[in-house]
């Protein structure tokens, strides 16, 4: 039996990760739904994932406030791992972290497709982690695919550095802020993110790349602040 995986990355439910449900599966706020989101901007039943010839179809259900896919609003569009399904007030990112990982690996870069890239500094690429386009006074930039391989980073559960554990109430609360306001500084970045059609290729404001660039500025300066304290 073919099954999907979803990720909850905006919304009540953030962090919910619903693993390997049997398709076909509907999504929408009221039980009965495979899965259930605590969103009121959801309709009881709001979208519905199915299988056919092989591929993953994503329908709305006529639902009140709509379904996007990486953006841009769906009645029915074909799910590929990474594709990003904003609901209500709730974004789901699909696929596991397996299946992202090889869908990076299959995408030609830009360079190899002949297409004209400007390059920039190095220490300008330093927070770019995909194809950023910005109109104008902007730049593009496509830098090799994100594999394990080429970058050393993944969101694999077991490459994962697990939470201290025991935090004292104030520890946990804090370490919660801290967590809280970095996560609103990406979303902020990536929620206007454009993608082609093929979902190959996404768009980034410069706004949003230097949203970005902040975040990890304020990360290392909190790695910094552990490890060299006072």
């Amino acid at each position: 039996m073919r099954t999907v995986t979803f990720l909850v990355r905006e919304g009540v439910d953030k962090g919910r990760v619903y693993k390997d449900l049997p398709i076909p599966v509907t999504i929408g706020r009221e039980e009965g739904n495979g899965l259930r989101l605590n969103d009121e901007r959801v309709s009881r039943f709001h979208a519905k994932v199915q299988v056919e010839d092989g591929d993953i179809i994503l329908t709305d259900l006529d639902s009140t406030n709509g379904t996007r896919v990486n953006g841009t609003a769906i009645q029915i569009r074909r799910l590929r791992a990474g594709d990003q399904v904003s609901i209500g007030r709730s974004m789901l990112l699909f696929g596991t972290m397996e299946e992202i990982a090889q869908r990076k690996a299959s995408v030609v870069p830009a360079s190899s497709a002949g297409g004209q890239i400007q390059t920039i500094r190095a220490d300008e690429l330093q927070a770019a982690s995909g194809r950023v386009s910005v109109a104008d006074s902007q730049r593009t930039v496509a830098p090799p695919p994100v594999t394990a391989q080429t970058h050393g980073w993944t969101a694999f559960d077991e490459d994962v550095p697990p939470l201290p554990q025991k935090l004292t109430a104030s520890q946990a609360a804090r370490l919660a802020e801290i967590l809280d306001y970095l996560h609103k500084g990406l979303t902020t970045a990536v929620e206007n993110i454009e993608a082609n059609e093929e979902g190959t290729e996404v768009r980034l404001g410069f706004s949003e790349w230097q949203t970005v660039q902040a975040v990890q500025m304020l990360l290392a300066r909190y790695a910094r602040s552990i490890s060299e304290p006072g």
